[in-house]
């Protein structure tokens, strides 16, 4: 066997790769704030996705314009890392065929992925997708990756079907809209910190979404959070998103979340270099089981400790030299 195997091979073989996406999608429809986000993901780097609203974004009777505006912001040179992607209006309503054939014809392959919102159904999803990828054909352009929002109750009841979809990579939680869909049944305390980690109908469809995420190998993104001056409350919700709850990604509402989210998302230094050590030390006894640190690890553990890698590649931790010579090395220079 060959002891440079590299871990995607060597632990996943023919296994479908999990979309690699940013842990952080930043949402933004007003022009200033989507100009400024932009400018923020140049200085920052890809460690955020930006998904330019086409749905809440858009003014009444300006849909059709929003939509021009947002490929042209796609298109242009501020959509520097190719992390632009775009939420459309829900299948069904009246400016989701516009809004399809705006962004597929004019931003095409320079969008990172397009978001389908309140879908009611599986079949729902099915019929939206069809509609994507027919435009996408249409235009001779490829077929955009696509995220689903779980946000009513026949998308949660449906959540592992939605998941299933080979097309999908990605299944949002969209808290707003489901406590509002409840009637007033779910007090308003639920949309707000610290009552949507407590209350148990919210709590179960977080918990629902990651679980039907993680099934199928999708990235399962935890919804908003208001209170975004509350730098320290956030944080603290990103780290019970991100450990409690399984989420791998989180929408961020305002610049000013962006950071703390990655921070919240990444993994500590001493994770990173005790997964380092542990796979190099794997990949020279080619994969086979090894004992470190006094404890026995195998291929299952080692699949847990390449995930920690792959998340401080993606949200721009150092690795120890060896370690990003021998799994990513083309991230260096």
């Amino acid at each position: 066997m060959n002891t440079a195997l590299h871990p995607r091979q060597a632990l996943f073989g023919q296994e479908a790769a999990r979309p690699a996406l940013p842990v952080v999608d930043h949402y933004c429809g007003v022009e200033a704030r989507m100009r400024k986000s932009l400018a923020l993901q140049a200085e920052l780097g890809p460690v955020f996705d930006i998904t330019l609203d086409a749905e809440d974004g858009a003014p009444v009777g300006g849909e059709a314009e929003h939509a021009l505006l947002i490929a042209e912001l796609a298109t242009g040179s501020a959509n520097r890392f190719g992390r632009v992607g775009a939420r459309v209006h829900p299948w069904g309503h009246a400016a989701f065929e516009a809004d399809v054939e705006t962004l597929v014809a004019k931003a095409g392959s320079r969008l990172a992925y397009l978001m389908i919102p309140k879908p009611e159904s599986a079949d729902d999803v099915e019929l939206a997708v069809a509609a994507i990828d027919a435009a996408c054909a249409r235009h001779g352009q490829p077929r955009l990756p696509l995220q689903v929002l779980i946000e009513t109750h026949g998308a949660l009841r449906d959540v592992f079907r939605i998941a299933a979809h080979p097309r999908i990579e990605s299944l949002s939680f969209g808290l707003m809209d489901f406590v509002s869909a409840h009637g007033g049944a779910i007090p308003k305390a639920a949309m707000e910190l610290p009552g949507q980690f407590q209350h148990p109908l919210v709590v179960r469809a977080k918990l629902e979404i990651a679980a039907a995420a993680h099934a199928f190998g999708k990235t399962p993104s935890h919804c908003v959070v208001t209170e975004f001056r509350d730098a320290a409350a956030l944080a603290a919700a990103a780290q019970r998103a991100a450990r409690e709850f399984g989420y791998t990604r989180m929408w961020s509402i305002h610049p000013d979340q962006i950071r703390p989210i990655v921070e919240a998302f990444a993994p500590a230094a001493e994770e990173v270099a005790e997964a380092a050590e542990l796979l190099l030390a794997a990949q020279a006894a080619q994969w086979g089981p090894t004992s470190f640190q006094n404890r026995l690890h195998d291929r299952a553990s080692y699949r847990y400790f390449w995930a920690v890698l792959e998340r401080a590649e993606r949200t721009g931790r150092p690795l120890p030299t060896e370690a990003r010579q021998a799994f990513f090395p083309a991230s260096i220079g």
